[in-house]
């Protein structure tokens, strides 16, 4: 399970500690401000009234240990600056830090920021499925929790037959297409790389390291799948 540290808990922070939390994370949610924590203390795993800038009280509630933080603070960038230094500092191996301009997103690159988050832009819902599901590489609505999706093939999967994964099954989505590279030589004797798209797969249908599947589901069932 990984565990996340969601640092700011404005509209986009407590939205996005949420999201994690109910799609199985383990998640730390941090404000100074009392009234934020409460509000989202009964949907995570800890919610922590705190000083962010506060090296020791971070350390205090294991933020060091959490596999990405997200530095969610809106109101005073300084502390978004700080607060960005002090996790990398602590050796948090991923740091998201928010930044409403190109030339704050430059300083908190420059600081440190392994991401850019601009909610005015993107939806604590899409960071939700890149965080958890990152090996989806697109994502279209088509209704609600009801979705089409391009996802890298989980390396597990590799060698499998979709009867195998029987995957309407266990995970009530449906593989609606394949892509994949393939090599062939031609007929100077020189390997070429193509791709290839199996646009009606079957049961007998074998994943392969690298396919990209095009899949239609539900949200929380494809990132099961992905997360598997």
């Amino acid at each position: 399970m990984e565990t996340f540290a969601v640092i700011g808990l404005g509209r986009f922070g407590s939205r996005l500690a949420r999201l994690l939390s109910a799609g199985g994370a383990e998640v730390i949610a941090i404000d100074r401000r009392k009234d934020l924590v409460e509000s989202v203390r009964d949907d995570v795993a800890r919610a922590v009234c705190l000083d962010a800038a506060d090296e020791e009280a971070l350390r205090k509630q294991g933020v060091e240990k959490v596999d990405v933080a997200i530095v969610g603070i809106g109101s005073a960038f300084e502390g978004a600056v700080l607060t960005t230094v002090l996790l990398k500092q602590l050796g948090v191996p991923r740091v998201i830090s928010r930044a409403t301009t190109s030339m704050r997103a430059n300083i908190l690159q420059r600081v440190g920021a392994d991401d850019i988050v601009n909610p005015e832009q993107e939806s604590a819902d899409r960071w939700r499925s890149r965080l958890i599901a990152p090996s989806i590489a697109e994502k279209i609505e088509l209704a609600e929790d009801f979705c089409f999706v391009q996802i890298g093939a989980p390396e597990h999967y590799a060698g499998k037959t979709l009867g195998e994964l029987d995957v309407r099954k266990n995970f009530h989505i449906q593989v609606v297409a394949i892509r994949r590279t393939a090599e062939d030589v031609d007929a100077d004797g020189v390997m070429r790389t193509r791709e290839v798209v199996i646009s009606v797969p079957m049961a007998d249908t074998k994943i392969k390291s690298g396919d990209v599947l095009m899949m239609i589901g539900g949200d929380s069932a494809i990132q099961k799948f992905a997360a598997k």
